[in-house]
C-alpha cells in the first residue's frame, strides 16, 4: 500500500506554471490591443479600452481571459461610429450633388440671357460695340463708350440711353441676380476741370448708366452696385486709338445664384 501511494504522488503533475502563464497571455493580448488601437484614432475605443484595463487590473468585474468575454463589446460601439461616419459621408455627397445641380440650372439660366442679349445685339447692328461674355463668374455684358458716352463727358448721349434701357429688360430675372456695373477708361490723361483722374470719370459714369438701368421699376435698386477702375483694368494695350476705344467701356456683371463651372 505504501509502494502504491508513492508512485501516485511521485506521478502528480505540478500545475503552478499556469498561473504566470495566464498573466503572460493577459499581457499579450493587451498589447495588441493597445497597438490595433494606436493604428486609427477612435474615442469610442479608447473609451472601451479604459474600461477594459480598469476592470483587469483592478480587479474590478472579469478579467479578459475570463469565461464569457470577448472583442464584441469594444467592436460594437466601433461598429457604431463607423456607420455615423458612413452616414455622414452620404449627406455630404447628397449635398455636393444638390449644389452641382443647383449650378448646372443657373449655368442654364445665363446661357438663356445670353441668348437674348446676343439677338438684340445682332439685330441692332451692335456687334462692334457690345458684347457679352459668360465665366465662372458670371454673365458680362461689355458696352463700349464709343456709343454711349461724348469724348471727355459723363453724361449718357441719347445711343447709351437706348442700350441702357434695353439692357434693364434683360436685368429683370426670375430669381433675381445680383448686378455690378464698373466703368473703365484708357490711360490717357484726363483734361476736365470737373475730373481729377480717369479713376473718378469712371466710377461717375458707371453710376450715371446705372441711374438709367434703374428707371426701370421692376429691378431691386438693393441689388445694384457701381464700381470704377480708371485705367487699371485694360481689355488690351494702349497702344493704338483702336486699343484705347476698346478699353473705354461700361462692363454690367450678372452674378450667379450658385456656382457655376463653365471651364472658361
Amino acid at each position: 500500500m505504501r509502494r502504491e501511494k508513492k508512485r501516485r504522488s511521485e506521478h502528480k503533475t505540478d500545475e503552478s506554471w499556469l498561473l504566470p502563464y495566464s498573466d503572460l497571455l493577459t499581457l499579450l493580448l493587451a498589447l495588441f490591443i493597445v497597438l490595433f488601437a494606436m493604428s486609427e484614432v477612435d474615442v469610442q475605443k479608447y473609451r472601451q479600452l479604459s474600461a477594459v484595463f480598469k476592470s483587469e487590473f483592478t480587479g474590478a468585474g472579469p478579467g479578459i481571459l475570463d469565461k464569457g468575454s470577448s472583442n464584441h463589446d469594444i467592436d460594437v460601439p466601433i461598429q457604431k461610429q463607423d456607420e455615423k461616419d458612413k452616414e455622414k459621408d452620404t449627406e455630404k455627397d447628397k449635398e455636393k450633388q444638390i449644389e452641382k445641380n443647383r449650378g448646372k440650372l443657373e449655368l442654364q439660366r445665363l446661357e438663356e440671357i445670353q441668348r437674348k442679349i446676343n439677338g438684340y445685339i445682332k439685330e441692332n447692328n451692335l456687334t462692334e460695340s457690345i458684347g457679352t461674355k459668360l465665366t465662372d463668374e458670371g454673365l458680362l455684358i461689355t458696352i463700349l463708350n464709343d456709343i454711349t458716352f461724348d469724348s471727355g463727358s459723363a453724361v449718357v448721349n441719347a445711343d447709351g440711353q437706348k442700350v441702357a434701357k434695353e439692357v434693364s429688360k434683360f436685368l429683370n430675372t426670375d430669381p433675381p441676380h445680383q448686378i455690378v456695373i464698373s466703368g473703365h477708361a484708357d490711360d490717357r490723361p484726363v483734361h476736365h476741370s470737373r475730373f481729377r483722374s480717369n479713376w473718378e470719370l469712371s466710377v461717375i459714369r458707371a453710376v450715371n448708366f446705372m441711374q438709367l438701368i434703374l428707371e426701370n421699376n421692376k429691378l431691386d435698386p438693393g441689388r445694384f452696385s457701381a464700381k470704377g477702375y480708371g485705367d487699371q483694368h485694360p481689355i488690351v494695350p494702349n497702344t493704338s486709338e483702336k486699343n484705347m476705344a476698346k478699353n473705354r467701356r461700361v462692363e454690367v456683371l450678372i452674378l450667379p445664384n450658385n456656382k457655376i463651372k463653365t471651364g472658361k
